[in-house]
């Protein structure tokens, strides 16, 4: 089974020009796809509605998207009728096999000045795969503070802990005549966590290695797939900065793939597609068996 996690940065690229059909087929062929910065009626990509041309490119695929906001741009009256036009920002997953179940859990915020905020959200989608059960999250942490990080990434934690006492989107469904959904303690939650390795945020989720015994394997915390599989370096380089693409020093891995403890021995590969070049982020695949 094959997951690809890519920041699509509303589908402008290194180039500067917005491509979907790039985008697609640098996830093509994934079972699982999380998707980041996903958006309708962007200015900055003229106004594209992603949603659907993803879908329309990868049309084999299940999809489920979740807006973080909605924000007024252009809503009219035109002929008696109201048309509500929004700018939204998200996160989006594909899935070979139905979605059986998602939700969109947003993220604390604080309100910033000088530099733009926008709330922050985590697409949580349950998927039956060849490994039975697993929660899949699509995931977009804030860019300017390590705090506001680490509140996100505790909240998260919570979330991802705690799914089968929470009961995720929906439970109790034999009232209205349904199958009740497993609670399954597997997970995958993938996407831009816009921190560095070792950060204080990211030993929030992942730990921090013992000094003889190396990282440790607890239920507790997430598993760093690349940490995992050991994989370091440039291979694992996922932010290009677009202003100076050729210098390797302004380059950072801040995309992940963690997941759960239960997971650690089904990961079998993991690589970075350094030859993507449909956003100013690189694709990160992961390869579970």
């Amino acid at each position: 089974m094959k997951l690809v996690t890519y920041n699509i940065q509303y589908g402008i690229g290194l180039d500067g020009h917005y491509d979907v059909a790039r985008i697609a087929d640098a996830v093509r062929g994934a079972d699982v796809i999380a998707l980041q910065e996903v958006t309708r009626n962007n200015p900055r990509n003229g106004g594209r509605d992603m949603v659907a041309e993803i879908g329309e490119a990868l049309p084999d695929y299940f999809a489920v998207y979740g807006s973080n906001f909605e924000a007024n741009i252009g809503s009219r009256i035109e002929n008696g009728r109201a048309i509500t036009t929004t700018f939204q920002l998200g996160n989006m997953m594909l899935s070979k096999t139905p979605i059986h179940l998602s939700r969109n859990l947003l993220l604390p915020r604080s309100r910033s000045f000088e530099m733009m905020n926008f709330q922050r959200g985590a697409l949580e989608a349950l998927i039956e795969t060849p490994l039975g059960f697993i929660r899949f999250y699509s995931i977009h942490l804030d860019h300017r503070s390590p705090v506001e990080r680490a509140s996100q990434i505790q909240f998260l934690r919570r979330r991802l802990l705690n799914y089968a006492l929470e009961g995720g989107a929906l439970s109790g469904v034999a009232e209205i005549g349904l199958p009740e959904l497993p609670h399954p303690e597997a997970f995958v939650a993938m996407g831009d966590f816009n921190m560095l390795a070792g950060s204080p945020e990211y030993v929030e989720l992942a730990g921090r290695p013992d000094h003889e015994f190396g990282m440790p394997l607890t239920a507790d915390f997430a598993v760093d797939a690349a940490v995992r599989l050991n994989v370091a370096g440039d291979d694992l380089v996922s932010w290009v900065d677009p202003n100076d693409a050729a210098n390797a020093n302004l380059h950072k891995r801040i995309d992940y793939v963690f997941t759960s403890a239960s997971l650690a021995r089904s990961l079998k590969r993991l690589w970075v597609d350094g030859q993507s070049v449909g956003s100013d982020h690189r694709p990160v695949w992961v390869e579970l068996g």
